[in-house]
């Protein structure tokens, strides 16, 4: 595989962070710290505790702690 490949996984948002950072809890039951994609920075999307989002992590970073929130499901 390459090193800049990504994973996709469902989640739940638990905590919201300053900076636009919230803590996601993965369908797998890990916990990740996560931030806001370009898209939805640009169009104002808001995220809020208790939003179903998809996450996108990289394989590179060891312990897949990181990662960026791509969507928000309905």
């Amino acid at each position: 595989m390459k090193t800049d490949e990504r994973i996709e996984l469902q989640g739940v948002v638990t905590d919201c962070l300053p900076g636009t950072k919230f803590r996601v809890e993965l369908e797998n039951g890990h916990i990740c710290t996560c931030t806001l994609s370009g898209k939805l920075r640009t169009n104002y999307i808001r995220i809020l505790k208790g939003d179903a989002v998809t996450v996108d992590l990289s394989i590179s970073d060891p312990g897949l702690k990181n990662g960026r929130i791509i969507w928000r499901n309905k």
